[in-house]
């Protein structure tokens, strides 16, 4: 039996509490990161879990495609006057005037169009794929940052916490364990609500465990209980010293990032912090009727937008910004056509936001191509997969080596440079790039299609998905010579309907539409 189902089905049979004020008892291992940089290094990832869904045709705005949108979308765009612009092309939701404040202070990157091949449009199993960074094809038990931290740490939690490692090594604010931090065994973040009111729980070791797999399960369960209790001191201590310089909005969303600036202001030592905010899946009512800048969406991007600049602006008041990088993410975006309820429905890829002032403050890719015949069900095509955003940030951020990253994540990972040069392991700022010489013709085609490029010598990635986000073929995959190509795909048992190729050389990307008629 795992352990996480062991502690589910004797909690009771125990008389033993499993949560720690809302921290559920789940081991937690000295990630592996440690090892890979200095032990005395201090960087912490703030990962920021938009549930439901974000709207990202409404949260970065593609000003080129205007007019179309307001056509296929007209009862919730936004009116063009009251778009907040960023650059000629893209602008922000005009509740988003704290994210445009980062942006004009050098503090952000944008990443456009995120998402994985062969989406999965269910909340549950998408927010399982982001979680865990496996194939849309496959399960995974794990999180991706918990085959991190299990990595050299499979005997845990012997041993810890200690003198060199005595905090947490995740925190997840609220009640709800992340499956990010997943390993084999047990879970490497513990959650938290208030630091100020943390209550021990009772320890108590009077039975002897039997020499059996339920004595193991009960040892470990002691173990845990100790460790916890271990733990909240640590936590309790950092919240006494911490301080907050920033006054915050006053909403929960808010006062996770609050308790977090705090508990980095005291001294703990977390690497990394789970926060979230709910509400995104706006089926009905993301705008108000007559009203687009009102509604749930816009109340949802004005709170994640204060509450975001708040905190940054609480780091640098106490000279702590550069220590931090925080990430949003959601487990899909919105349909590029509005429905009938003044809202949107399941779509695909959607924009990422990496705040901080290591941040590349850059918006990397392009913004996507929208038809007017845009077809029923229609999302937002695929740019940049969400794994290379996470092994970048494992790579540039606590100096995981290239090789361990695609290990960890996935065989094609390529660098993208969402982190600037802030004396990290790597060095990405004023990263810029060739753009892309790709084109199809004929487009529109009947049958067949030739897909024309010049690579610059190095590995392609070449793929073909539809207008659900499923990769339906891999056109090429190898190291190719510096120059033209060309190949071809035949197509002539696919319906007619729109269709994206993608193409990968290192982190130089590009999506394009194709039409068979």
């Amino acid at each position: 039996m795992k352990r996480r189902n062991f502690i589910k089905s004797t909690g009771t049979a125990l008389s033993l509490p499993l949560l720690f004020n809302g921290m559920r008892l789940s081991a937690l291992a000295r990630p592996s990161l440690f090892d890979e940089v200095d032990p005395e290094n201090d960087r912490v990832l703030v990962l920021i879990q938009l549930n439901g869904g974000n709207d990202g045709l409404n949260t970065l705005i593609p000003l080129n495609h205007y007019d179309t949108l307001a056509n296929l979308r007209s009862n919730v765009i936004i009116p063009a006057n009251r778009i907040i612009p960023v650059t000629d092309t893209i602008g922000f939701h005009p509740e988003m005037t704290g994210i445009k404040t980062l942006w004009e202070e050098g503090k952000l990157n944008m990443v456009q169009s995120v998402g994985y091949p062969n989406q999965n449009r269910s909340h549950f199993r998408s927010m399982d794929i982001w979680q865990s960074a496996s194939p849309a094809e496959e399960s995974w038990t794990t999180g991706w940052l918990g085959r991190y931290f299990e990595e050299d740490h499979s005997t845990f939690p012997e041993s810890y916490p200690n003198p060199d490692y005595p905090d947490p090594f995740a925190i997840t604010m609220g009640n709800v364990v992340s499956e990010t931090c997943q390993g084999v065994a047990s879970n490497f973040s513990m959650t938290l609500s208030d630091p100020f009111s943390l209550s021990p729980l009772a320890e108590s070791n009077e039975m002897m465990a039997p020499d059996s797999p339920y004595g193991e399960e009960l040892t470990f369960l002691r173990t845990t209980i100790a460790q916890s209790n271990e733990y909240a001191t640590g936590i309790s201590e950092a919240a006494e010293k911490g301080s907050n310089q920033l006054d915050y909005p006053e909403t929960n969303f808010a006062n996770q990032l609050k308790n977090i600036a705090l508990l980095i202001s005291g001294g703990l030592k977390t690497k990394v912090y789970i926060a979230s905010l709910g509400g995104f899946d706006t089926h009905a009512n993301q705008v108000v009727e007559g009203d687009p800048i009102a509604g749930e969406h816009a109340t949802l991007l004005k709170t994640l937008s204060e509450a975001i600049l708040a905190f940054q602006q609480d780091l640098q008041a106490q000279s702590l910004e550069e220590r931090v990088i925080g990430l949003t993410f959601s487990e899909f975006g919105r349909q590029i056509r509005s429905n009938f309820s003044l809202g949107t429905d399941h779509g695909t890829a959607a924009p990422l936001f990496v705040f901080g002032s290591c941040a590349n403050p850059q918006v990397l890719g392009d913004n996507p191509e929208i038809r007017q015949d845009t077809e029923v069900q229609e999302g937002i095509p695929m740019q940049y997969d969400f794994r290379d955003i996470y092994g970048s940030i494992l790579e540039d951020w606590f100096g995981v080596e290239s090789s361990k990253v695609s290990a960890l994540l996935h065989a094609n990972y390529q660098h993208i440079p969402v982190i600037r040069d802030c004396n990290l392991a790597t060095s990405t700022l004023d990263v810029t790039f060739t753009p892309v010489e790709i084109s199809a013709f004929p487009n529109p085609f009947k049958q067949d299609i030739r897909i024309q490029f010049r690579s610059q010598g190095s590995r392609v990635r070449l793929s073909v998905f539809d207008a659900m986000g499923s990769e339906l073929a891999v056109l090429l995959d190898q190291d190719m010579g510096e120059g033209q190509h060309s190949v071809y795909w035949d197509a002539a048992h696919l319906p007619a309907g729109t269709y994206y190729y993608r193409y990968q050389e290192g982190a130089r990307l590009a999506t394009k539409m194709i039409v068979k008629q």
